[in-house]
């Protein structure tokens, strides 16, 4: 029997959510970064450890015959839940180009500062690296790359607010650049002006057709922890 969860070589225990002959999908921990297995000093590099894990034959990846996983996009470190990963060089290729032509589709929950006026917008900012500060994205209307994100509010709090991000491109920190923009920073996001700890940010959501069996696929993952966490109904 093929067990529903990843256990890493630290005891970190990862869920999976969705799995099909070309991906498998989990719910990414925060804290975790998404570099490249050539970093082998990078502490905390969830694709360095998935391979470790297959290569050391442990039993969720021997069960499935699994020699191979990449991941098929980037979530931040600190933001956690749906991401894919991709068996095969093919499946990383063909999917990776879902995301580049915007026929992936994505939601993330994210807890802002403050109430937004509007219960929904559409940003389109630019967004381009900030000068001297690696790492740190900014909006740059006039040389910023192509950038759009649908946002919704979903619920209404004590000076802060529980937002739906739709982000229809695939820029670094677009969600959080655009909020923090709009005068909503995320939670916990101290590069964009957020106070607290814990960057209230979770990918919810992928949906796609599936570019080999040319169905419909869609992954959601659990949202029901990271409403209480931050104090919201988690029945809606």
């Amino acid at each position: 029997m093929k067990p529903p969860v990843i256990e890493l070589p630290d005891g970190t225990r990862v869920p999976i959510l969705y799995e099909d002959r070309s991906v498998l999908a989990i719910d990414k921990p925060t804290g975790w970064m998404l570099a490249p297995a050539t970093w082998k000093n990078t502490s905390r590099n969830l694709q360095r450890e998935l391979m470790i894990s297959i290569q050391c034959g442990e039993y969720w990846a021997r069960s499935r015959n699994l020699k191979f996983v990449r991941y098929i996009h980037r979530l931040d470190a600190e933001t956690s839940g749906v991401l894919l990963l991709g068996k095969s060089a093919g499946a990383v290729s063909a999917l990776s180009e879902l995301f580049e032509s915007r026929l992936m589709g994505k939601k993330y929950l994210a807890v802002v500062h403050g109430i937004p006026k509007e219960t929904s917008w559409v940003c389109r900012l630019g967004i381009s690296e900030e000068p001297g500060a690696k790492g740190q994205m900014r909006v740059d209307e006039r040389h910023g790359k192509e950038a759009e994100t649908a946002f919704h509010v979903l619920e209404r709090g004590q000076d802060k607010a529980l937002v739906e991000a739709a982000p229809r491109t695939g820029r670094t920190h677009q969600i959080r650049v655009h909020l923090a923009a709009a005068g909503h920073p995320v939670l916990g996001d101290s590069l964009y002006g957020g106070r607290g700890r814990d960057l209230a940010l979770r990918a919810i959501e992928l949906s796609y057709t599936d570019p080999f069996q040319k169905r419909p696929v869609r992954i959601l993952a659990p949202t029901e922890e990271f409403r209480r966490r931050f104090q919201f109904a988690t029945t809606r």
